[in-house]
């Protein structure tokens, strides 16, 4: 285990999680956030009309609903979601995974509502 206050542990951040949809930032990358949320049940559909959002799942398996299509991610699996398509991430069992996204993304996007949570920081 390194104790060097600069490294983060994916795993140890996941296990700190007790809600789902609530996004932790990792850790930052330029003007990037990296962030990790536990997923459970269906989101709701939204798009982000500026940026691309990349998904990471790490445990599970996470369907991200499009609207032509559903994308199945399981273990290590990435999908980006281009830019202004809209979608709509569902976990029918719970799942741990990773998203990468420019600093200030909101996680419901353009849709808004009692879903949308405010970035809290890991450790």
């Amino acid at each position: 285990m390194n104790e060097d206050e600069d490294t983060r542990n994916v795993q140890a951040a996941l296990a700190s999680i007790t809600a789902h949809w609530q996004p932790h930032r990792l850790t930052s990358v330029n003007d990037y956030d990296v962030k990790v949320v536990k997923l459970l049940g269906e989101f709701v559909w939204h798009t982000h009309p500026d940026t691309d959002e990349l998904f990471m799942v790490v445990r599970g398996q996470l369907t991200i609903q499009l609207r032509d299509r559903d994308v199945v991610l399981g273990p290590n699996d990435v999908f980006v979601v281009p830019k202004g398509v809209e979608h709509c991430p569902r976990a029918d069992e719970e799942v741990d995974a990773i998203l990468f996204e420019p600093q200030g993304t909101v996680n419901t996007g353009d849709a808004g509502g009692e879903m949308t949570s405010e970035l809290r920081e890991f450790g």
